[in-house]
């Protein structure tokens, strides 16, 4: 059994990474470390976990754990490590795993981790640095194009993503009457995960340097993103789709369709949907993930599984919602 320790496990992303392994076969949750809360059951916050655990929300961090998940709100990843390194000098061998922004520069001790973009690096690794959930699902529509050399002209891209893509804490846009029958614009072109996107890009395509266009929308549901993208290309709508199939026949989570999908087919699950089509000389490419899920916690899970040499689908085998 894997030995987990969570920090943060009161926020969205925590109280995922919870719902997914305390169904997991092969983990047992040591610790989840929250000090507001500490003592308290976690289905007090996460009230769907009643019934399943009874595990409570410790104050301090426990020895043992052989992975850490850090769950925590972009910068406090940085200062918790700084303010617990007797912590983990006392744990040598405990491996991390950071849902935060602060890692993801390349740097040489955290791993990106795309698993369809890093998965050998990853398996080796005992540091990681999950990917932002709009990056996700970016470059996954993006990735095959960039391993054959094909992304030489500017891409425009738009993507709408949940209340829950905005953390837990609430502000002016995310709480119920703005949210409710509303949708905005934010951070266009500007958005913050654009310096991974093209981190990830060059490591395919040494020479990429295209602009990408990207407007991102406030939706007004709770979960999912759904992004479409489009480039110039020669390519053929089939040509297109069979570098796509053969990119993604060995990854278990990122599906090619043909028939044009719907965003209910992807949350509650680990998958992305890669849909295709060709209009004259413009390539379109539709992606959609789950942001909690394959853009969060269930990434930073198939993370830990190739971590420890497990299947990436342990534990994830989990169902759309359908309706």
């Amino acid at each position: 059994m894997i030995k987990v320790g969570i920090a943060g496990g009161a926020g969205y992303t925590g109280g995922e990474l919870l719902r997914i392994l305390v169904h997991h076969p092969k983990v047992e949750i040591t610790f989840v470390h929250s000090k507001s809360n500490a003592g308290n059951p976690v289905y007090q916050v996460h009230g769907d976990l009643f019934g399943d655990t009874d595990i409570k929300f410790s104050e301090s961090l426990q020895n043992g754990a052989d992975v850490l998940f850090l769950c925590l709100g972009h910068g406090d990843s940085v200062k918790f490590i700084a303010d617990n390194q007797s912590f983990i000098n006392d744990n040598p061998d405990m491996k991390i795993i950071d849902l935060s922004q602060d890692f993801r520069p390349e740097n040489d001790d955290f791993i990106y981790g795309l698993p369809e973009l890093k998965r050998d690096m990853i398996a080796k690794a005992n540091k990681v640095a999950n990917p932002g959930c709009f990056a996700t699902c970016i470059q996954l529509g993006l990735l095959p194009l960039a391993k054959a050399g094909l992304l030489n002209t500017e891409i425009h891209t738009t993507g709408i993503t949940g209340s829950t893509g905005a953390g837990q804490k609430p502000t002016e846009t995310t709480h119920f009457s703005w949210r409710n029958d509303n949708i905005s614009v934010y951070k266009a072109f500007n958005h913050q995960h654009l310096k991974e996107i093209n981190q990830s890009l060059i490591f395919l395509q040494k020479d990429f340097s295209q602009k990408i266009n990207f407007i991102p929308y406030r939706g007004d549901f709770t979960r999912g993103i759904f992004v479409s993208q489009y480039i110039e290309s020669s390519l053929t709508l089939e040509e297109a789709y069979d570098l796509y199939n053969r990119f993604y026949e060995l990854h278990p989570f990122t599906h090619v369709a043909r028939t044009n999908p719907d965003m209910k087919q992807v949350v509650n699950t680990n998958k992305c949907i890669v849909y295709l089509e060709k209009n004259d000389n413009k390539l379109m490419i539709i992606t959609m993930i789950d942001n909690l899920i394959k853009g969060a916690s269930g990434q930073a899970v198939q993370n830990m599984n190739l971590m420890f040499g497990l299947s990436e689908k342990e534990g994830l085998n989990l169902k759309s919602i359908g309706y």
